[in-house]
């Protein structure tokens, strides 16, 4: 829900409301239900508002309360607005709208920075205190909803997006080496607080800034999930943590049912989505929309799931819709996801996700969606050799069998003058390892995927690709109850039947087995994957532009080689090597960068 915006000076200055007006504007998919900018002496605040709750223009952004002195801007949902509001009440506080976004302002007026801990929910803000110049920003605990920022001569703006703050001006814009080894590294995650621009950082999640009239700051990390085990759940057996899961899981649906408007769920066929739509229809939730994509083979490999998608929606009554992308789609919507994205993400479903969305934005304006299960219940092939890894082995096992490529391989990508004398991917990830309260292996690789890998690659792609079409998406298996459950659960549990194993007995009974027991699967674009045609021309115009010629990014001679041969050269995770660098230098381009 939303895009939000804004600048605090430290410089004596007004803060510019032109400036904010411009990064507010660039946000307007994200909020297509109105907008406005408030400004008062040294901060200016944006918004865009997509109508959720309170579809009154008493829910209208930026929010001023006089009386408390205070003004906010806020992206997201608290899903338990209600009884925080009730609390509140009870505390003298008066509401003249029935927001969640007052409740936010209401709750920072009472507890302080402290208020996120009274959140459930996912949500990014900015508080403006008008006595004291303060400026308050903070970020859910997973991360869910982003929050950019720019630093400059005298000030601070923040923004929904990375391109919005572009739009802003006076923004560095010269590629981040460290953030580029990560990109290269992590299938194009770049771990906060970096991004690939030097000049644009995010905030962490679980992260209050404050930030003072004098440009002073400081930061508390508000929550950390426990990867080990917990005495409450000591002696706990299979079947109780079956119960206990299930038990978590329904209520974090329930919770992300929350709206004045219609919730419909994006169903890929996979176990993640179809609980989440039969847990919605054992609260009773009829004529639910569910919606799956699918797209035409290519290369060999299949392009849709609607076997086992239709099979769900004919199980539980949906009223679903089978959205297989006409191929002339293709290749424009390539274009447009790379526009969509607020950093580059290199996964072939941002385009399977922008198109979808694009339909679905026709029907619901509220969506859940299966995101994190796999990384909260250790879902993917390579945790089971993680879990037989000593702890000494640990960071090499996982660099092993989770990065794209070793530091070494760098030297054949990329140009001399973006090389690094040291594997600052490495240094990451052996330092989260290093972190007390992971047990075992698993638990620190899962602590990393996440709250880190999670947050910058899925979370990311499914906020970015939505809200590009106002569409706003909420995703059960990140209640951070939930996953604090997930994180105790002994690792035997988890990795049980192939993985996921404790989240496959809570659904069984609960969706037909065959989705439980089927092969894993994800939303493929086999034409992304299998570069030729139209998109090898496209990644070759890319990559062989001026622009790209005179950035010297990657070496000629790998260049060659791949555009040779384009589908030869895959990272350990599968992706396509030359896409990798190619969606970059697209979204390089895109930017005027």
């Amino acid at each position: 829900m939303c895009g939000i915006a804004g600048e605090i000076r430290f410089d004596g200055r007004s803060a510019d409301p032109g400036a904010v007006a411009r990064i507010t504007d660039a946000m307007h998919r994200r909020g297509p239900d109105g907008t406005g900018v408030h400004s008062a002496g040294p901060i200016a605040l944006g918004h865009r508002r997509l109508k959720i709750i309170d579809l009154s223009e008493r829910g209208s952004q930026p929010m001023v309360d006089p009386a408390l002195g205070l003004a906010v801007v806020f992206n997201g949902c608290i899903y338990n607005y209600k009884e925080l509001r009730s609390e509140l009440e009870a505390a003298g506080y008066r509401f003249f709208s029935d927001s969640d976004t007052e409740t936010v302002l209401k709750a920072y007026a009472h507890w302080g920075a402290a208020c996120v801990e009274h959140f459930l929910g996912m949500f990014a803000f900015g508080v403006a205190e008008r006595d004291t110049g303060t400026l308050v920003l903070g970020r859910d605990r997973l991360g869910i909803k982003p929050l950019y920022l720019a630093e400059g001569p005298g000030r601070l703006r923040f923004a929904s997006s990375l391109p919005a703050l572009l739009a802003g001006g006076e923004v560095d814009t010269s590629i981040d080496p460290v953030a580029l080894h990560h990109y290269m590294t992590f299938h194009s995650v770049v771990p906060a607080p970096r991004t690939i621009l030097s000049g644009i950082r995010k905030l962490p999640p679980a992260t209050v800034r404050t930030i003072k009239a004098d440009g002073t700051s400081s930061d508390h990390v508000y929550w950390t999930p426990v990867h080990s085990r917990r005495s409450e759940f000591a002696g706990m057996g299979a079947a109780e943590w079956k119960d206990r899961t299930l038990d978590a899981l329904r209520l974090a649906v329930r919770r992300r049912m929350v709206a004045d408007v219609p919730v419909g769920v994006l169903l890929s066929g996979g176990l993640d989505s179809s609980l989440i739509v039969a847990l919605l229809a054992e609260e009773g939730q009829t004529g639910l929309k569910t919606f799956s994509v699918g797209f035409h083979a290519a290369g060999g490999e299949k392009g849709d799931e609607f076997e086992y998608s239709d099979l769900v929606a004919k199980e539980f009554s949906t009223d679903h819709e089978q959205i297989l992308v006409d191929p002339a789609r293709m290749l424009p919507a390539v274009d447009d996801a790379i526009t969509a994205m607020a950093e580059p993400m290199v996964s072939h479903d941002c385009v399977a996700f922008y198109l979808l969305s694009e339909q679905v934005a026709k029907s619901v304006t509220v969506v859940q969606s299966g995101q994190g299960a796999d990384e909260v219940f250790a879902g993917y092939d390579w945790y089971p050799p993680l879990a037989r890894t000593p702890r000494s082995k640990a960071v090499e096992t996982y660099a092993g069998v989770f990065t794209d490529r070793p530091h070494s391989d760098m030297a054949d990508i990329l140009e001399k003058e973006w090389l690094l004398d040291h594997d600052p991917s490495r240094a990451f990830i052996a330092e989260h390892f290093a972190a007390e309260g992971a047990d075992e292996t698993l638990d620190a690789a899962l602590r990393l995927d996440s709250t880190v890998m999670l947050v910058d690659d899925p979370v990311k792609r499914v906020d970015n690709m939505t809200m590009a079409w106002g569409l706003e998406a909420r995703v059960p298996f990140l209640d951070h109850e939930l996953v604090e459950l997930a994180a105790a659960c002994p690792p035997e549990f988890k990795l049980a039947h192939g993985g996921k194993g404790v989240l496959k007995e809570a659904a069984r009974g609960v969706v037909p087995d065959g989705v439980i027991d089927r092969p894993k699967g994800y939303f493929p674009v086999p034409a992304i994957r299998h570069l030729e045609g139209p998109f090898l021309e496209r990644v070759r115009d890319a990559v062989t532009d001026p622009v790209a010629k005179a950035r010297g990014l990657v070496r000629s001679e790998w260049l060659d080689r791949m555009l040779a041969d384009p589908n030869a050269q895959r990272t350990n995770l599968g992706s396509n090597a030359l896409w990798q660098v190619a969606l970059l230098e697209m979204w390089l381009q895109e930017r005027g960068i």
